[in-house]
């Protein structure tokens, strides 16, 4: 923190790679760049840079009175979770004759590149700007931190009395290490953390691998890591809450609380008469292929985001939003007959204890059970680069019965549709069309066949159907236009 003599000296010196001076109280995108380029320090002076709110351009103060909440505001951008990875900065109030000055100082980072919402800024003299490939590679060479993944990243801000150390040598430790060896183990507690990539030796803290899987308390450290579940009594996100939880804590105790949560909460079955000696087992959603979606949220999500995963149930389905689009070299066009790990450390952690397989056959698994339950295909969302959203229809919606916008759904034994207040009825296949159109309401019905693993004639007969019930139509030309739904 520097006195308030180098401050006027600062404001009375041009503005350059350190300064960055402005009027503007309220500019919260504008002063998360500036955080953003002095975190960076591309010119690697190793000195902190100043944003000082209050100056004009040429140094003059413009007689602003810095309060307590735009102190509080300023502070706020190091923990808001758009930058990352975590800046360190100091704000306070500067006072002078002729007002006052709101001084944030940045330190630059030992984890270059810093990005702001996924983009990485940078200061070129007196102006900051959106680094290119070149500048982003000074900055990853730059780094004192080489971490190839975020989950093996330093959490600098903790120590290891963030872990759990009990967990790790009773259940962690001995699935990756056979009982002779720990017998013979002489290494201390860091190191053998180190060893598999929860502990950073050279940094003194645990990775976010380590705290993530074994932490006392993750989303204290890391604030979106946890799963939003809720399920509400209709079709709509305004519809009653029926049910509200939130799965928190360390993976190796959430994966056991969401695996037996779906096994005996979501999954919901009853006998259905089939002839007057046989009946079957109706299931609305089959435990097997759920557990494998919410496993894959678990794995794949990003966690350098504050927002968390959610898990909302619908009367009709089930969605899942996951922080972070496809990663690597998974494209939409090869998904999902290509895999990569953005979480290495906790995709291995999750084969090791059994959640998952690592064998890249999971997704097309889960359309199989599925098709096999008469779900109908799984529906993937990749429209928003920065999220991942699947959608699964239930397969059992005549024994749902909801009231909404006058719309009772009839619970009818047998049947492979649904009913809504005496009017046509709905098959599964119509409720997945339905679906897809919502996410996206100028998709093609050569798209919809091949999200849904269905013919174009059959979803041209599906489509003239829901068009004679009054409940889709189609607005404009096939080219041009859009579809509408109307319920």
């Amino acid at each position: 923190m520097i006195s308030d003599e180098q401050v006027r000296e600062l404001l009375n010196d041009i503005e350059n790679a350190r300064v960055e001076r402005t009027i503007s109280t309220d500019d919260t995108d504008k002063f998360a760049k500036a955080v953003c380029a002095f975190a960076n320090d591309l010119p690697n002076t190793r000195e902190p840079g100043y944003l000082m709110i209050g100056a004009f351009d040429d140094g003059r103060l413009n007689g602003l009175k810095v309060t307590d909440r735009l102190l509080r505001n300023l502070a706020g951008l190091r923990a808001d979770g758009n930058i990352q990875p975590k800046p360190a900065l100091m704000v306070w109030k500067a006072s002078f004759p002729d007002g006052d000055i709101a001084v944030v100082e940045v330190q630059p980072s030992k984890i270059t590149p810093v990005k702001y919402k996924g983009v990485t800024y940078v200061r070129i003299g007196a102006r900051k700007a959106e680094a290119n490939e070149e500048e982003e590679r000074i900055l990853r060479e730059k780094s004192e931190v080489k971490s190839p993944t975020f989950d093996t990243t330093p959490c600098l801000h903790s120590t290891i009395d963030d872990l759990d150390l009990d967990l790790f040598k009773k259940e962690y430790l001995p699935k990756f290490v056979n009982v002779e060896v720990l017998a013979g183990e002489k290494r201390d507690i860091k190191q053998q953390l180190a060893s598999l990539k929860l502990f950073d030796t050279t940094q003194d803290c645990p990775t976010v691998a380590g705290i993530l899987l074994i932490g006392k308390d993750p989303a204290h450290i890391l604030f979106g890591a946890y799963i939003q579940y809720v399920e509400f009594a209709g079709k709509k996100i305004t519809s009653k809450i029926l049910n509200e939880r939130q799965f928190s804590g360390n993976l190796i105790t959430l994966l056991k609380e969401i695996d037996y949560f779906i096994k005996y909460t979501i999954q919901k079955q009853r006998p259905v008469f089939v002839t007057v000696l046989r009946e079957e087992m109706k299931i609305n959603y089959p435990y097997e292929a759920i557990r494998e979606l919410a496993m894959n949220l678990i794995m794949h999500r990003n966690y350098q985001t504050n927002a968390p995963a959610k898990f909302y149930e619908y009367s009709d389905r089930i969605e899942m939003d996951n922080p972070g689009g496809l990663y690597g070299k998974v494209q939409p066009e090869n998904f999902p007959n290509v895999n990569d790990y953005r979480n290495p450390v906790i995709a291995e952690a999750m084969k090791v204890f059994g959640y998952v397989n690592r064998f890249n056959r999971g997704v097309n698994m889960v359309q199989d059970i599925l098709e096999e339950n008469k779900n109908g295909r799984a529906i993937f969302d990749f429209k928003d680069i920065s999220t991942f959203k699947v959608t699964v229809m239930n397969a059992d919606l005549e024994a749902v019965k909801v009231m909404e916008d006058g719309a009772e759904v009839v619970q009818r034994s047998g049947a492979e549709t649904v009913q809504k207040g005496g009017a046509e009825t709905i098959t599964i296949q119509e409720q997945n069309i339905l679906a897809l159109i919502r996410n996206e309401n100028t998709i093609s019905r050569k798209s919809i066949a091949k999200q849904l693993g269905i013919g174009t004639t059959t979803v041209y007969r599906h489509i003239e159907s829901l068009k004679e019930k009054g409940i889709l139509e189609r607005i404009g030309s096939d080219r041009g236009g859009y579809w509408k739904i109307n319920q």
